[in-house]
């Protein structure tokens, strides 16, 4: 009877595309009508229905696409070698996979990445696609799915619970090696910077007051250590991402799928994404806990704050032109006023602190959603997904823009930054050793008071020599431990 009910519904099914362009899928809520331009079935076409949020698709994050495909592809390898699908449909359904790798198919990715049910839609989505252009590969129809079915097949040993945040895991670490090398490359281009400004002296401040001098060299170094210590903490932080929960199915305990899979469907998982995977010790945990991406997003938040940090200081250290501390130069990209003519505004460091800012706000729903997870599962997986991907994606072009578009560009103002230095109160701190503090003191007083420059204060009164004052201000001199000689009295 099921028999014949079966080819009743295909034959139906078969007049409806003629009549009409549309195919009928159905599923436990009904059946609907869905075109048959599309690989994707009823559940993704519910989805985005219901999901129509954002507007970013699930296709808007290239990497979270490959990542699906790369579980569906290692999924069905390890079915196969455990007997649960024959090879005809590991064959369909790994070719569908290697298209989507390949960059086919992403346009059918169409769900919102803000949706509800904990990443189903985005796992039925990928199941829907596979399973009908693996019908197509393997000679039949879109929606024929008693050959090939999104579900039984394609999700065969699975569920959302295990592939969907195994996928969140690959796509992190695929994004995590596009983001590290814009990274490397703005260290890079700062310590390039670093060499070319190692002879510019200029007064280093605290607390937006003049401080002690120092070299535009010194300050763009410790900007690229900065940089490169975030690296680091990224790097380690993604280490974890390689512990995966494939094989747990609903919620840790492997129900319907074979003996064995867990371990083999991780290693064909290595196999197909390249990196070296592991199965998470406890997949009860692996499934509920989401606090690795607490992990990561704030190694995320501490980039951004070191990126945003060093923007703050590229806006002020070209602040003016005329009436700033105009110490560099930044590249002028595009005008900066719509009323005030020849103004330029630093506008890719202000974009680099707009990023950032956005970088730790996801910081805050990460942990928000993280925290969410009660009892077997995290519901809010999705919004975690986005964060980390749009984060990463966002800072990544960030670095890239900032590098091309500003840093490699700046210059500094030689005579700028060496008048500060002859003419600030700060620089009676280096003379203290040559002629003590009571003196130093005294220089500093009067110079405020008259508007006086230090360097022909202390010349006039004879306290040092010009030669001695030059020397002392030659930038090896001025920002490194010495010898001090001179003294006009002993410590």
């Amino acid at each position: 009877m099921r028999i014949l009910t079966d080819q009743l519904f295909e034959s139906k099914k078969n007049d409806h595309v003629a009549a009409s362009g549309f195919r009928l899928e159905y599923d436990s809520l009904g059946s609907r009508d869905v075109s048959n331009d599309v690989y994707y079935g009823v559940q993704t076409q519910r989805a985005m229905e219901n999901f129509a949020i954002s507007g970013a698709h699930i296709n808007n994050f290239e990497h979270i696409v490959q990542a699906l495909a790369m579980v569906k592809k290692a999924a069905a390898m390890a079915n196969h070698e455990l007997d649960r699908i024959d090879q005809t449909k590991m064959e369909a359904i790994t070719q569908a996979c290697d298209e989507i790798l390949y960059g086919k198919l992403h346009d059918q990715f169409t769900v919102d990445m803000f949706q509800g049910g904990a990443g189903t839609s985005t796992n039925m989505n990928a199941n829907e696609v596979i399973a009908n252009r693996g019908l197509e590969i393997m000679g039949h129809n879109k929606g024929q799915y008693q050959y090939l079915h999104p579900n039984d097949h394609v999700n065969c040993s699975q569920s959302t619970n295990d592939a969907y945040p195994t996928a969140i895991k690959l796509a992190v670490l695929l994004s995590k090696k596009n983001l590290v090398r814009a990274m490397e490359e703005l260290r890079n281009c700062l310590e390039r910077k670093a060499e070319e400004f190692k002879d510019v002296l200029k007064m280093g401040r605290t607390e937006n007051q003049d401080a002690v001098p120092m070299t535009l060299g010194q300050e763009f170094s410790a900007y690229a250590v900065m940089i490169d210590s975030s690296i680091s903490s990224i790097t380690q932080a993604a280490d974890a991402f390689r512990d995966v929960n494939m094989g747990a199915t609903a919620i840790g305990t492997g129900i319907n799928s074979p003996p064995g899979y867990a371990d083999l469907v991780v290693k064909r998982l290595s196999e197909v994404s390249g990196f070296q995977l592991r199965r998470a010790k406890n997949l009860v945990e692996a499934t509920q806990n989401a606090g690795i991406f607490v992990h990561m997003s704030a190694n995320l938040k501490l980039a951004a704050v070191q990126i945003s940090k060093i923007c703050n200081d590229l806006r002020w250290l070209s602040s003016g032109p005329r009436c700033g501390l105009n110490e560099i130069n930044l590249p002028p990209m595009q005008p900066g006023s719509s009323i005030m003519p020849g103004k330029v505004n630093p506008v890719i460091p202000e974009l680099m602190n707009q990023i950032c800012y956005q970088v730790m706000g996801y910081d805050t729903v990460v942990s928000m959603a993280a925290e969410s997870s009660e009892l077997e599962l995290c519901m809010a997986e999705p919004i975690i997904a986005f964060d980390l991907l749009h984060g990463m994606m966002i800072l990544k072009n960030g670095c890239i823009t900032l590098v091309a578009r500003c840093i490699s560009g700046i210059e500094a103002n030689r005579n700028v930054c060496q008048n500060y230095v002859q003419t600030s109160i700060g620089l009676v701190t280096a003379l203290v050793p040559l002629i003590g503090y009571e003196q130093s003191a005294a220089i500093a007083k009067e110079a405020l008071k008259t508007g006086g420059s230090v360097y022909d204060l202390v010349l006039n009164k004879g306290l040092l020599t010009r030669a001695q004052l030059d020397d002392m201000l030659r930038p090896e001199n001025m920002t490194d431990p010495r010898v001090i000689t001179g003294r006009t009295d002993s410590c």
